[in-house]
């Protein structure tokens, strides 16, 4: 049976190619922004392993500064390769690291999230999509990409959901610095 729940000890959030160039592009780019910003955060407080990745900066720049300041000393990968696992320094790093879920967020759905989903998931990776938190320059793409998501066998959730599920016993106190990104 397949597995649904989150597990912090084995969880890592994924940053795809969050890039100002590319953000400018993304038609839900506010809502994309401001879902990765919490993700970011929440990382943060909760002590998550996470990863950045950069599609070729050297022409479409570095990760949004909002979203990589709360990161901290995590360093981007830069690549080339639109699936982040045909990218020898990440695969590298990802064993390094010895999570098996992947929580996903970023840009663009249709390409690159979805060739890397599809490569963890080959890969035996369990991949979770905060769809809330990523998008394309197409409604359409967009749309498809979760349909492919779904068929691939990825969890498609939303920012919310897997903060709850990561934090799932309301009064902690780290709870009460998590809810406060969504209030």
């Amino acid at each position: 049976m397949k597995n649904f729940n989150l597990d912090r000890e084995k969880t890592l959030f994924l940053f795809v190619d969050l890039q100002d160039k590319l953000l400018k592009a993304i038609s839900n780019k506010e809502e994309v922004l401001k879902n990765a910003k919490i993700l970011s955060h929440m990382a943060q407080i909760m002590d998550i392993d996470r990863m950045v990745t950069a599609q070729y900066p050297k022409g479409l720049g570095y990760t949004n500064a909002e979203i990589i300041e709360p990161i901290g000393e995590t360093k981007e990968i830069e690549k080339k390769s639109f699936s982040c696992m045909l990218d020898e320094n990440f695969r590298a790093e990802l064993e390094a690291k010895k999570k098996s879920q992947i929580v996903m967020c970023g840009i663009e759905a249709h390409i690159c999230v979805l060739l890397t989903a599809r490569d963890l998931i080959k890969a035996g990776y369990e991949v979770f999509i905060a769809s809330d938190a990523m998008g394309s320059r197409s409604e359409f793409n967009y749309k498809n990409a979760l349909s492919q998501f779904k068929d691939m066998g990825c969890v498609v959730s939303n920012v919310e959901s897997i903060m709850f599920d990561l934090n799932s016993i309301a009064g902690t106190d780290e709870f009460k610095k998590v809810q406060k990104l969504i209030m």
